[in-house]
């Protein structure tokens, strides 16, 4: 309790003497009441803008809790908003983001008062978009909304207590396969768990407070390395100082593992592999998996995507792992060679080698526009959405804030 005051103080909210009970969610009422009303408060970038000239003017000490530049906070709270509001009618998909949520916040060192603090300052902000068309009723329809997806959180929090919020590891390893694109292994400093084909969020001391997510591009391992690819997007950001300013012996910082693009425990299919570009991280993380795993291997395709040969980076361990593995088949798809066999585009390779796709379980990674394109192709060609797997895309509908590579 000390500690919660403490967080709330100078200018404080008012501290609970007891924990608050779990909030009930929308009823159907705040649910129509919400979509009427959305107008009022989109875009949502507007509504975030009044919401954090809030928190910070009346909180300042709270701005120490976030990188310097707050465009890509700005990003993910829209994605957040927007999920919540077109996903009011599916309560437990709700819960379960939040809950993984809230486990993944620790390493922010988000605190319950820190909640408090943002839905004073939510509120306010509804009061500013909303204008007089403002209610108490539209207010209180958000907070229960929004107590909903925050009590989901510190559950998740909770029932994390018992592993680290987040991991520190060093660089052993650091590769400049092409210009703007790095390999780069890291060493915990304790066992970092996680499966092959998931993804984790990454912090460089250069840049304090600023995550983004790279697929980790091997399986576990003993050792406690793991394998990340960074390809460069932009000047000033996380990717340039993953690829340019970082070298072997500097630290860094994992948050937990996410994603459900994992094998089952038994391969039932063949399987067909897409990646584009750095996409190949998590495929080859599975692939090591899949070649650790007992004889009795299903079929497996992988068409890699490239602008050129050059972009292939990682072309020398696929071809060896191929010739290695007789059930494994690599074709790379090149952009320049679009007259050859194996040119143009993975989408074109797909439809010139029906390897009757409808059969096998897919898994596809890359930029999100391919990834989007690839999944509906794969659909056209009789493939069922189930067993088609991918990282969440951002602005999918129902889908949670996608994983923000890059900068």
């Amino acid at each position: 309790m000390r500690l919660r005051r403490q967080l709330l103080s100078p200018g404080a909210l008012s501290p609970r003497d007891e924990p608050p009970a779990p909030a009930s969610g929308p009823d159907d009422a705040d649910r129509r009441l919400i979509r009427r009303e959305l107008p009022l408060v989109t875009p949502f970038e507007d509504l975030i803008t009044h919401l954090y000239e809030v928190m910070f003017r009346r909180w300042p000490y709270l701005r120490s809790l976030f990188p310097e530049s707050m465009a890509f906070q700005r990003e993910h709270l829209a994605r957040m908003f927007h999920y919540l509001t077109e996903n009011l009618d599916h309560p437990d998909e709700v819960t379960a983001t939040f809950t993984r949520l809230g486990r993944d916040h620790r390493k922010l060192g988000v605190r319950p008062a820190h909640y408090e603090a943002f839905e004073a300052a939510l509120c306010e902000a509804l009061k500013i978009r909303a204008g007089e068309r403002w209610s108490a009723e539209l207010e209180g329809a958000w907070l229960r909304m929004l107590r909903a997806a925050v009590d989901a959180m510190v559950a998740g929090a909770d029932a994390a207590i018992g592993e680290p919020p987040s991991w520190h590891a060093v660089v052993v390893a650091h590769e400049l396969r092409r210009s703007g694109l790095a390999v780069l292994r890291v060493r915990t400093h304790e066992a970092y768990p996680y499966r092959a084909g998931q993804y984790a969020a990454v912090e460089s001391p250069l840049l304090p407070h600023a995550w983004r997510h790279y697929s980790m591009a091997c399986a576990p391992r003993a050792d406690n390395v793991v394998e990340f690819h960074v390809r460069q997007t932009g000047t000033g950001g996380v990717s340039e100082a993953l690829v340019r300013r970082t070298g072997v012996g500097d630290t860094l910082r994992l948050g937990p593992a996410k994603g459900q693009m994992t094998l089952g425990g038994e391969l039932t299919r063949d399987l067909l592999l897409v990646a584009g570009g750095t996409g190949l991280a998590p495929l080859k993380a599975l692939l090591q998996e899949v070649s650790a795993r007992p004889s009795g291997h299903r079929l497996v395709h992988l068409a890699v995507g490239a602008r050129d040969r050059a972009d292939l980076y990682d072309g020398e361990w696929l071809a060896d792992l191929e010739s290695r593995r007789p059930w494994l088949r690599v074709v790379p798809v090149l952009g320049d060679e679009s007259t050859t066999r194996g040119g143009g585009t993975v989408l074109d390779a797909l439809r010139r080698q029906d390897g009757g796709w409808s059969n096998r379980t897919a898994y596809v990674s890359g930029p999100p526009a391919m990834v989007a394109a690839t999944v509906a192709r794969l659909t056209e060609m009789g493939l069922p959405a189930g067993r088609i797997h991918h990282d969440p895309l951002p602005h999918a509908p129902r889908h949670a804030a996608a994983p923000a590579y890059g900068r």
